[in-house]
């Protein structure tokens, strides 16, 4: 039994994820142009991005919490 593991995307598929990438980027630059803030999540944690976001989310203080001790 062959098992692929990355089997290539079907037209559909490709389309299917334009299409979210696409509503994504529309509605994260909405938020952008009206002052709103989003959260988005790195491979460990969320975080905020935008003027108004809440202090404990802000990208800043995710990054500083990550850097090792110097």
């Amino acid at each position: 039994m062959n098992i692929n593991l990355n089997p290539t995307p079907n037209a559909d598929t490709l389309a299917t994820l334009d299409c979210l990438q696409l509503a994504v980027s529309k509605a994260l630059e909405r938020k952008r142009r009206l002052g709103q803030y989003s959260v988005q999540w790195t491979g460990d944690a969320p975080f905020a991005v935008g003027d108004d976001a809440p202090e404990h989310l802000r990208k800043a203080t995710h990054l500083e919490a990550t850097e090792p001790n110097k």
